[in-house]
């Protein structure tokens, strides 16, 4: 496709999936508001109507809980029943915190909102209308940074626990195979229950049934203590500081500080946060035999040493000096002359690789969106334009799917991309990409 097409291809899908007031990422596989899907829809968005990216960040709030936390699903249909676990199942409202209505997970997902914002601010300095909305969701979105390190930070080291996988972002990675193998799931730990995924999308890229035991066991354990973060710090099996989850937040946290600064908004408990976080980071979660960044595995007391897309994020967050910034881009050109297209989530030399099933290889354009733009940030202007053009490559051949065959010899062969089709983020990422 042309760059034209793709733009006409990329709002035609927005319009489709917006539902006055909120977007939703895809037909019948997500058929409610995704919380950083919503950030990165809110961007794409404002390329062809500003009023509806700021609906879709204001409708996304309307499910903050009294704590602080943003729920990774809000539920403003309760009637819709395609997708499973619903939030009947959830049930969020044991937490006397939570919103009777929205009713939404109990669970929260990567904290894009403050870079969304400044990345809206700069391209509308002078609207008054988002100056104005600005000013009333900033204390909200600085009260869902204060969440996560009030609730899942116990120990007050500046990194950000994760209590279950769907709240990276990276549901079935390999990252997590290791600590959620330590789950033993026994007859009457989790209720029956039936998916509704694998009806929907092909089986072979959705997670496994031995997964997914293991999602609804922590679900339950969620439950058991009322999606009390501490609480549940002090029983999970899982508990991971992940990669992605903090380079994401570092990263909104450096914008809520920029975007305060410009407001006369108090930013001095956010900087506290900031310098903490960020050197932390750098220092517990750098693996020097892997040169890229890992997570932490709180419960084993180790690093989880495997290569993915969340070490990247790094850059995003501007945290690795000139050095292992280099050993980054390094690592990239060289999967780019292997021919692969930028960037697999997952170690293309693992035998854990699997360039079709969902997170364990292939290529997903919000993962690409944030990576060019921490390539930019060092300076590595070309490697930033090839994650972009391969983008661009796999949306013009393949349409706009959820995600994408890293494999270039085996794309070439396919006609389409993985999972749900006509899908919002992808339209967003590649809007903006080709647009700014």
């Amino acid at each position: 496709m042309e760059l034209k097409e793709l733009s006409t291809g990329a709002h035609r899908v927005l319009r489709k999936n917006w539902k006055g007031g909120f977007t939703i990422p895809t037909t019948k596989l997500y058929p409610f508001q995704w919380n950083w899907d919503s950030g990165f829809i809110s961007l794409g968005l404002s390329h062809f109507n500003l009023d509806q990216a700021i609906q879709e960040i204001q409708s996304l709030f309307s499910g903050q809980w009294e704590n602080g936390m943003v729920p990774h699903i809000i539920f403003h249909s309760e009637n819709e029943k395609t997708y499973f676990p619903n939030h009947d199942f959830r049930n969020s409202n044991v937490n006397n915190g939570a919103p009777q209505k929205p009713k939404t997970s109990g669970i929260t997902q990567p904290a894009v909102i403050g870079f969304v914002l400044e990345n809206l601010l700069g391209r509308f300095p002078d609207d008054e209308k988002l100056q104005v909305f600005i000013s009333e969701i900033f204390p909200k979105v600085v009260n869902s940074h204060r969440f996560f390190y009030t609730y899942r930070d116990p120990e007050r080291e500046g990194l950000t626990y994760i209590f279950h996988p769907w709240e990276s972002g990276r549901d079935n990675s390999p990252i997590w195979d290791e600590s959620m193998n330590r789950i033993q799931v026994k007859e009457g730990d989790i209720p029956s229950y039936q998916r509704r995924d694998t009806s929907i999308a092909n089986l072979d890229e959705r997670p496994t049934s031995y997964q997914y035991d293991r999602y609804v066991y922590l679900l339950t354990l969620g439950k058991k203590y009322r999606y009390d973060g501490r609480a549940i710090f002090e029983e999970s099996p899982f508990l991971i500081q992940d990669t992605l989850m903090n380079a994401v937040l570092i990263r909104s946290n450096q914008s809520l500080i920029r975007i305060g600064e410009r407001f006369r908004f108090d930013t001095g408990e956010i900087k506290d946060w900031q310098q903490q976080a960020k050197s932390r980071f750098a220092e517990k979660l750098w693996n020097e035999d892997l040169e890229t960044y890992v997570g932490f595995d709180l419960r084993a007391k180790k690093q989880i040493l495997h290569k993915e897309i969340g070490g990247l994020t790094a850059l995003f967050a501007e945290v690795p000096n000139e050095t292992k910034a280099k050993s980054l881009n390094k690592y990239l050109t060289d999967l780019h002359d292997r021919g692969y297209y930028l960037c697999p989530s997952f170690d293309v030399d693992s035998p854990l690789f699997d360039s079709k099933r969902y997170w364990r290889g292939p290529i997903w354009p919000q993962m690409n969106w944030m990576i060019y733009h921490g390539l930019k940030k060092y300076g590595f202007e070309d490697t930033a334009n090839i994650v972009k053009s391969d983008l661009v490559e796999l949306v013009s051949n393949l349409g706009f799917y959820e995600y994408f065959e890293s494999q270039k010899s085996l794309a070439a062969q396919l006609s389409t991309g993985y999972g749900g089709g006509d899908f919002s983020w992808t339209a967003a990422c590649i809007q903006d990409l080709i647009t700014t």
